[in-house]
């Protein structure tokens, strides 16, 4: 396996991905997202790691995390992507692998970037067509960063201190525009 381009150290905002083998679902039904959040909560333990914002749809997941770990690859990401596909390759009776290669990694390096990653996070389902607000999406940590749901899984805090309000974050999300495109485009799943 070739080495990994990116090291991870604690203390750094890292955005995590991965998408389904050849385009492929990932979930299958409502029990595949539940279970999938009860092993992010599972593998993601607090000492470790903060999951920031999350995003789940039907065949990719995106996951902006705090690593207070050095070796989050070892120690979280390659146990729980093993975890998830063996109960999903059992539910389905299939074999192989379910994601398309190991997960992919992307070092967060500044306070713009982490801003306009959760916008475009929790903008992935409207930008898919799968609804027309965020809000509407429920297997995303959205609606706990502006105030509609009270979930222990994200930590919003390092964002929504940079924003007046939930409200003023919210703005700011439904303020996307396609100048913003410039901003995110190297975010996109290759």
């Amino acid at each position: 396996m070739p080495k990994r381009k990116i090291e991870f150290r604690a203390g750094y905002h890292y955005h995590l991905y991965n998408r389904g083998v050849n385009y492929h679902p990932i979930f299958f039904n409502n029990r595949n997202w539940a279970y999938f959040i009860k092993q992010l909560r599972h593998y993601f333990q607090p000492d470790l790691v903060d999951i920031v914002a999350y995003c789940l749809m039907p065949n990719h997941y995106h996951l902006l995390i705090y690593s207070k770990c050095d070796d989050l690859g070892k120690k979280i990401m390659q146990p729980f992507g093993v975890s998830y596909t063996k109960a999903i390759n059992r539910q389905q009776s299939r074999v192989g692998p379910l994601f398309q290669g190991p997960f992919k990694a992307k070092l967060v390096d500044s306070d713009e970037y982490l801003l306009h990653l959760s916008r475009y996070i929790h903008l992935n389902p409207v930008f898919a067509k799968l609804v027309d607000r965020p809000e509407d999406w429920q297997f995303s940590s959205y609606r706990n960063f502006i105030g509609l749901r009270n979930g222990t899984l994200p930590k919003p805090d390092i964002v929504l201190t940079q924003f007046a309000s939930q409200q003023a974050y919210a703005e700011f999300v439904e303020s996307y525009a396609d100048a913003d495109k410039q901003l995110i485009d190297h975010l996109m799943l290759d």
